[in-house]
């Protein structure tokens, strides 16, 4: 008889189904705030104003060996993240969302494979059951694929790729004890090292954005011209970034990347619910069927 899933098991799954909520919102939100700010200098605000809000926390009471190896760690940790969210973010851009939903939903099939690659860890017979249905339902929810491959479709699938390589990556750096480590020494805290990612990826896209944009990056909006932009950016800064960051980098400390990618791997489904009851998109039954079948699967793998 298999044994019961331990309460933090449960506590870690259910984190990961909130942050695959958030997340599924961000592209509404987010698409209403690029309408007033370019791509790379919406990204260093959400991301500059999410380190200046965690640092002090973050900061206080930790040792200096435990911002080094928040640094170490944090360093490339972050730098895959600022892939992700470029990748992602022009990737909407320049395809229709049905694709992009269907093509950052690999993930989770890219996840199990990436776990045991580079973890060794072979997931069991029930994750690949449940990856095949959750891929099944992405499908639905897309209304199938039709047309030839664009750029867009390619940065997305970029996107989906470094997810599940970030998955493992944060799984093993929060489980890996450094050899050169004092026995005894304190773990490098979630908060610390979600903070470091926070600011590599605010200070890599305002150095890309000043770099690669013609005229640089324009006068940040005024609240008297463009309160939406603020409001969408608070949202997405508390909400889809430090709980977000947070969350998932608590859980991947008490739970396996292939869980991590199949539970977050039910953003689209999300997205397109929130597109329905907030945007007034329509979702065809074909549509619903897919999204329960990407939360169902979720779900199921979850009570196991």
């Amino acid at each position: 008889m298999p044994a019961s899933p331990s309460p933090l098991l449960r506590w870690a799954d259910l984190a990961l189904l909130l942050v695959a909520i958030v997340w599924g919102t961000s592209y509404g939100v987010a698409k209403g705030a690029l309408a007033y700010y370019p791509v790379l200098g919406f990204l260093a605000v959400r991301f500059l104003l999410t380190t200046a809000l965690l640092a002090p926390v973050a900061l206080r009471g930790t040792t200096a060996a435990q911002r080094w190896g928040a640094l170490r760690k944090g360093l490339p940790l972050g730098a895959l993240l600022l892939s992700i969210f470029v990748c992602e973010t022009y990737g909407v851009a320049h395809t229709p969302a049905s694709r992009a939903a269907f093509l950052i939903s690999l993930c989770v099939v890219f996840t199990p494979v990436a776990e045991w690659a580079l973890m060794g860890q072979r997931p069991s017979r029930a994750v690949w059951m449940c990856v095949a249905v959750s891929l099944c339902g992405a499908l639905l929810l897309a209304g199938g694929w039709q047309g030839g491959w664009s750029g867009g479709d390619a940065l997305m699938l970029a996107a989906a790729v470094l997810r599940a390589l970030m998955a493992c990556a944060t799984a093993r750096a929060a489980r890996h004890v450094s050899p050169s480590a004092a026995p005894g020494a304190a773990p490098v805290p979630v908060l610390l090292l979600t903070t470091v990612q926070s600011a590599v990826v605010g200070l890599g896209t305002l150095a890309m954005g000043w770099a690669l944009l013609p005229q640089g990056l324009p006068p940040l909006p005024t609240w008297a011209a463009a309160s939406g932009f603020w409001w969408a950016t608070a949202y997405l800064v508390l909400g889809c970034t430090v709980f977000a960051l947070v969350a998932q980098n608590w859980a991947l400390k008490h739970t396996s990347p292939s869980r991590v990618g199949l539970l977050t791997g039910t953003e689209p489904a999300w997205g397109a619910l929130f597109a329905v009851a907030w945007l007034g998109e329509s979702l065809g039954p074909q549509g619903w069927l897919g999204g329960a079948l990407m939360v169902g699967a979720a779900l199921w793998m979850a009570r196991r």
